[in-house]
C-alpha cells in the first residue's frame, strides 16, 4: 500500500510526511483487527479497533489539544484506515465528531475531560440524527426541559443511527429547549451514557462498525452538561460536520485504492480464454477507468483539505465537491473491482465484497450526495465558483 504524503508534495508539510511514516507502521496493527478468527464477536473487534487506534495515538488527530483540526492530517489517517479497516475509520471519525463541540465551545471543566478521549480512555458518540430528523436537522424533537430541582435539564427523545454506540461512554446530544424556535432552539449537551434513563440499543449496519439507537427517558443532567449557550446547538452541529466532511472523501479514497490494488492483484493471476485477465483489453479499460476515478477523487479531497487548512475563507463548496466526487467515484471503483472478481467478488468475506458494503454508507452520512449536490448547485446558481 502506498499512503503517499509524498505523491503530491505541494499539499503537504514535513509534519504530514512524518505522519505518513507513522501511519504506515500503524496500518499493519490496525488491519490485524479484521483478520479472521474463531469465536471473535463484532463487539470484540470494535473494542480491539478502538484500542489499536489509541495505541497508534491517532485519536489526537481528531481531538487536538489546540482545538483546531489539521484537516490534511485527518485525511491522511482516514485514507489509511479506509484501506485497512472501515471499522477503525468510523470509530476514529466519530471520536472527533463526538468531542468537537466541546473543543469549540466547551467549558474549562468539559475541555479538561478531552485528555481521556485523546488517549482512548474515553470514546465519544455524536447523537444528532433522529427517526424523523436526518438531513433536516431543524426537525429534531428530543426535548431538553428544566429539571425539577431547577439545577439542570431533563432529556427525553430518541436518536437513531448513532455510530460508536456500544463502545462509547459519552455522547454529544443535540436537543431542543424550545420547539417553537426551530433551529434556534437547538442546544448541545455532554451526556454520560451510563446515566439513569439512557438506553443503548445496538443496530447492525451492512458495514461492520458500532452503531445503535439511543433512548433518553427522563435523563437528568446538570447545567454543567450544557455545551455553550442555549440555542447554539445548530451552529455547533454544523461546525462539527463541516470540520470532518472532507475527510469522508479521504476514507472513500482509501477504500477505492484498496479495491484497485485487489483488482490488479487478481487479474494478474487469473487466466481465462488462454491468457491472463490483465491481458484482456476490456479488463485493462476497467483498470484505466478505476485509476482515473481514484486520482480525481484524491485530488478533489486534497484540494479541499489544503484550502480548509490554509485559506481564511469558507470552503463549503470545495468540501461538498470533494465529498460528493470522492464517495461517488469510490463506489464506481469498488463496483468495477467486484465485477472483475466475478463470482469470487460477491462471496461473503472477500475483501472487495467488504469494501462494497463499506463504501455505501459514505454516500449518505455527514450529508447525503443529494445534499452535496444542493449545496454545490446553489453556490453556482448564486454566482459562486468551484
Amino acid at each position: 500500500m502506498k499512503l503517499s504524503s509524498d505523491d503530491l508534495p505541494m499539499f503537504f508539510t514535513d509534519a504530514h510526511r512524518a505522519l505518513g511514516e507513522r501511519l504506515r507502521t500503524a496500518a499493519t496493527r490496525i488491519e490485524a483487527v479484521e483478520q479472521p478468527g474463531e469465536h471473535v464477536t463484532e463487539a470484540e473487534r470494535d473494542r480491539a479497533a478502538a484500542a489499536a487506534l489509541a495505541r497508534a495515538q491517532l485519536f489526537e488527530l481528531v481531538v487536538p489539544a489546540a482545538g483546531r483540526i489539521d484537516t490534511r492530517a485527518v485525511c491522511l489517517a482516514r485514507e489509511m484506515l479506509g484501506y485497512v479497516s472501515a471499522r477503525a475509520d468510523s470509530i476514529l471519525a466519530v471520536q472527533g465528531l463526538g468531542t468537537h463541540a466541546i473543543a469549540l465551545a466547551g467549558s474549562p471543566d468539559q475541555r479538561a475531560q478531552l485528555a481521556a478521549f485523546v488517549r482512548g480512555a474515553g470514546i465519544a458518540a455524536f447523537a444528532l440524527t433522529e427517526p424523523e430528523a436526518g438531513s433536516d436537522v431543524a426537525a429534531i424533537s428530543t426535548r431538553a426541559t428544566p429539571s425539577e430541582d431547577g439545577l439542570g435539564y431533563r432529556l427525553d427523545g430518541d436518536k437513531l443511527f448513532i455510530s460508536n454506540l456500544g463502545i462509547a461512554d459519552h455522547a454529544t446530544v443535540i436537543a431542543t429547549t424550545d420547539p417553537a424556535l426551530g433551529s434556534r432552539g437547538l442546544t448541545a449537551f455532554w451526556v454520560p451514557l451510563d446515566a439513569p434513563g439512557v438506553t443503548v440499543k445496538p443496530l447492525q449496519a451492512i458495514a461492520a462498525h458500532p452503531i445503535g439507537a439511543l433512548e433518553l427517558r427522563g435523563v437528568v443532567v446538570p447545567a454543567a452538561a450544557r455545551i455553550a449557550e442555549i440555542g447554539q446547538g445548530m451552529k455547533l452541529a454544523m461546525q462539527t460536520l463541516d470540520a470532518f466532511r472532507v475527510s469522508v472523501g479521504a476514507a472513500a479514497v482509501g477504500m477505492a485504492r484498496r479495491a484497485l490494488d485487489e483488482a490488479i492483484g487478481f487479474v494478474t493471476r487469473r487466466s481465462q480464454f488462454g491468457k491472463l485477465l490483465a491481458e484482456q483489453p476490456l479488463v485493462q479499460a476497467h483498470l484505466a477507468d478505476m485509476a482515473v476515478d481514484l486520482d480525481a477523487a484524491r485530488l478533489l479531497v486534497l484540494r479541499a483539505a489544503y484550502a480548509k487548512d490554509t485559506e481564511d475563507r469558507k470552503v463549503t463548496t470545495e468540501v461538498s465537491i470533494a465529498k460528493l466526487g470522492a464517495t461517488e467515484a469510490a463506489q464506481r471503483v469498488i463496483d468495477r473491482a467486484v465485477q472483475l472478481f466475478g463470482g469470487r467478488g460477491v462471496m461473503a468475506g472477500a475483501i472487495v465484497e467488504q469494501l462494497y458494503r463499506a463504501i455505501r454508507p459514505l454516500r449518505i452520512y455527514e450529508g447525503t450526495s443529494e445534499i452535496q449536490r444542493t449545496i454545490i448547485g446553489r453556490a453556482l446558481a448564486q454566482g459562486g465558483h468551484p
